[in-house]
């Protein structure tokens, strides 16, 4: 492995790209410290300190800590995310957003137009509530807020919106000009950085007594044997086999090779559990900023992490979008059908609709295994976060999104070390780290 981090440098493109997108996840953490104007930061840290189990912790880790600083970028990725589910739900009811997904990479633009769309208004939406939020804390903590009033509504909106928007952006030109998916690895660079100060809240916790050493152990096993089981099954994957008939063209003889189609246990990755999260943070954000009682004990159930309620609709959410999302991006039928003019078959099953049906059901069985898993590696650990009082950093989400972005990032690092004859990063002889479609 050190070797294929020493052939990096040895690769212009490659570095270039490493370099682009380390440098706009280090502008994206400089601007988590520039603070909305007309309010106090330190305040909002006396705030967020007994927030670490509620859903102001969850909304601070996903907004990698810009919460907690009033920052510009407090809202997080959250709405575009939000906004990407909407568009993609819209598109399997809409003909006309149904017809652009199937016009290839103009009709994608269109739609990837409409979702920054629907970003900006989810943006100015939820801006309102936080800024009515930060003013209904004037009461209980004095000077949060410097001028209260319809100026600094407007403005704490026009902030948040532009820092949204601004993410956004940096986000898609990671994706584009560097190395990975850019919102993914927004939101890792986010629970990364923070990570230290969750540990040093733990250590404080065991000094102060609140927590036993037995505690510390059960959370130090079960983080380990989450990151364990996550690159296990981020890396299972279920072989088709596929057989080439042979046929001859002039005077050779081609095909009558066997090859098999890999299908990921966990096609969608760390997709659903975002989506999920950024569903539930919705009304869960309403029922924390609202100043109506009857709003906020309707929405108290999906509020709080720790309610079993709120743990039962996040692995329906969870399961719903490992289906759908897989759906969206592998089709069976392309696959046969390309399987059928390259002259490849499944022994057994014949060409075409039948191959389709076949790949289709067992699609459909591995997409349950890996639905499960992802709920039980997100709600089992974040109950224990919420028994133990311990940072959101540790559940399994935070755990889940990291080891994922990190797995398929490394992935696309090998593959262009692969591609131009280098070493990969798993060595000469060691298994290839496989992404999501391997």
């Amino acid at each position: 492995m050190a070797s294929g981090f020493g052939n990096i440098h040895k690769i212009p493109e490659l570095r270039k790209r490493l370099l682009f997108t380390l440098g706009l996840l280090a502008v994206y953490r400089i601007g988590v410290f520039v603070t909305v104007p007309g309010v106090d930061r330190s305040i909002m840290k006396t705030i967020m300190a007994g927030a670490s189990g509620s859903f102001l912790g969850l909304f601070n880790m996903f907004s990698g800590g810009a919460l907690k600083q009033l920052s510009i970028f407090a809202l997080g990725i959250m709405p575009y995310i939000s906004a990407s589910i909407i568009i993609q739900l819209l598109t399997v009811v809409v003909p006309h957003l149904e017809q652009l997904n199937k016009e290839g990479e103009a009709g994608r633009k269109k739609i990837n137009q409409y979702t920054r769309y629907g970003t900006v208004l989810l943006c100015l939406i939820q801006g309102w509530f936080l800024a009515t939020w930060f003013e209904s804390q004037n009461s209980a903590y004095p000077g949060i807020v410097l001028n209260t009033g319809l100026a600094f509504k407007m403005t704490t909106v026009l902030t948040l919106t532009t820092g949204t928007v601004f993410i956004m952006w940096l986000g898609e030109q990671i994706t584009e000009r560097g190395i990975g998916n850019g919102i993914s690895l927004i939101i890792f660079a986010g629970i990364v950085a923070n990570m230290p100060d969750a540990i040093l809240r733990l250590v404080y916790q065991f000094r102060r007594g609140d927590l036993r050493i037995l505690n510390l152990a059960i959370i130090a096993f079960v983080a380990v044997a989450a990151i364990a089981i996550i690159t296990f099954f981020e890396r299972a994957y279920r072989k088709i086999p596929v057989q080439y008939a042979k046929r001859v063209v002039g005077r050779r003889l081609y095909g009558g090779a066997s090859s098999h189609l890999p299908l990921k246990i966990n096609m969608a990755g760390v997709i659903p559990p975002i989506f999920a999260s950024s569903l539930l943070m919705f009304p869960a954000q309403i029922a924390s900023f609202a100043d109506s009682p009857r709003l906020k004990n309707f929405l108290q159930p999906i509020s709080n992490p720790a309610d079993w309620r709120y743990n039962l609709i996040y692995v329906l959410l969870i399961i719903f979008f490992a289906f759908f999302y897989t759906a969206v991006t592998f089709n069976p039928k392309d696959v046969a059908d390309n399987m059928k003019k390259q002259g490849g078959f499944v022994p057994g099953i014949r060409p075409g609709k039948r191959t389709a049906e076949y790949i289709d059901r067992v699609l459909t069985k591995i997409t349950w295994g890996g639905a499960i898993y992802v709920s039980a590696v997100c709600v089992l650990p974040n109950l224990m976060t919420a028994r133990f009082n311990v940072p959101f950093y540790f559940g399994g989400t935070s755990l889940l999104i990291v080891v994922g972005v990190a797995l398929d990032t490394v992935q696309q690092i090998e593959g262009h070390l692969i591609t131009r004859h280098y070493e990969g990063l798993s060595g000469p002889k060691g298994p290839r780290i496989r992404g999501r479609r391997a």
